[in-house]
């Protein structure tokens, strides 16, 4: 297996240059994968150097929806993602048709969507945001203004209550994020009294009560590397930990435990693992899976897409 890796992780590195491809990937990533890539980050992180990269060829290690994001921003480049089966449980729950039927009973609301959705979904959009930017993003719509706000009920009720808005929630939730245990997070808490908790808003309520800070996985990871404090219960999935344990020394990063029992007692995305070390490799090599966007479909989804990236 390990010959397996490091053949597949050469290959991967020669073909990078040889085909003047870049490799993004996102931290949810398995590890091997991350330590490949040409850049490893959030959603908004990697949708800003897919909107600067000078490559011919994007691959993206991560889930559809950020494929097609990539694609919208460089029409003319070739975009591929080792798996196109990796989903995203809130991009899946949120339909074109049924979002089209929920915004036509809210004609004077204006449509704020976070990333986790498909192309289709931010034609529909006025607003995209991603939880790095989504309270700044909020904020700047005038008071007076009322907003949809979907797929992510939880962190639409967590901007609800930062911002004092009474936005519209379509009703959607992440299954990474909804997995956590409360009973098992304050038995950890017990165990470990100086622990700091950080969630990621897509967390539900419970969890987000009791966290002590709350944001992205960018913002979280820049809180744990300049905070004082030594150990940190860290609600997202796991795979933000690989990047983490490499940046900070002295510290202890415990994932924040799951409700069913499984590889690491955390919460990891089934879709994100989908994508393998061989299948990357395959994928460059042959330049297929491609995503591909309409046009049309494109050009109506650029428009939200670049707001997000301007107001980062």
């Amino acid at each position: 297996m390990k010959d397996r890796t490091v053949f597949y992780s050469k290959e991967i590195r020669r073909l990078l240059q040889e085909k003047n491809a870049v490799l993004l990937a996102h931290y949810y990533q398995e590890d091997v994968i991350q330590d490949v890539a040409d850049f490893v980050g959030d959603s908004l992180e990697l949708a800003r150097k897919a909107a600067q990269t000078q490559a011919d060829i994007i691959v993206f290690a991560g889930v559809y929806f950020m494929a097609e994001t990539a694609k919208i921003l460089n029409p003319n480049k070739r975009v591929l993602l080792p798996d196109l089966a990796a989903g995203c449980s809130l991009a899946d729950g949120c339909l074109p048709e049924d979002f089209k039927a929920f915004k036509a009973r809210y004609p004077n609301h204006k449509v704020v969507t976070y990333i986790n959705t498909s192309a289709e979904i931010k034609a529909l959009s006025d607003y995209v945001c991603t939880s790095s930017n989504a309270e700044r993003v909020i904020r700047s719509i005038p008071e007076d203004q009322p907003i949809i706000f979907a797929p992510d009920k939880n962190l639409g009720a967590y901007l609800n209550q930062v911002t004092g808005r009474d936005m519209v929630l379509w009703d959607g939730s992440c299954i990474v994020h909804e997995a956590f245990s409360l009973e098992k997070l304050i038995d950890l808490v017990a165990k470990n009294p100086e622990a700091k908790i950080v969630a990621h808003p897509e967390s539900e309520a419970a969890v987000l009560q009791i966290a002590n800070f709350i944001g992205s996985t960018s913002q979280m990871r820049h809180y744990i590397k300049t905070s004082p404090s030594k150990t940190f219960i860290v609600a997202t999935e796991a795979g933000i930990l690989h990047q983490l344990n490499q940046e900070v020394e002295g510290k202890q990063l415990i994932p924040a435990p799951a409700r069913e029992n499984n590889s690491c007692a955390c919460s990891e995305c089934a879709f994100m693992k989908l994508n393998t070390l061989e299948k990357v490799y395959l994928c460059l090599r042959d330049e297929t899976p491609e995503v591909q966007v309409e046009a049309t479909l494109a050009e109506q989804a650029i428009q939200p897409i670049a707001f997000m990236l301007q107001n980062t």
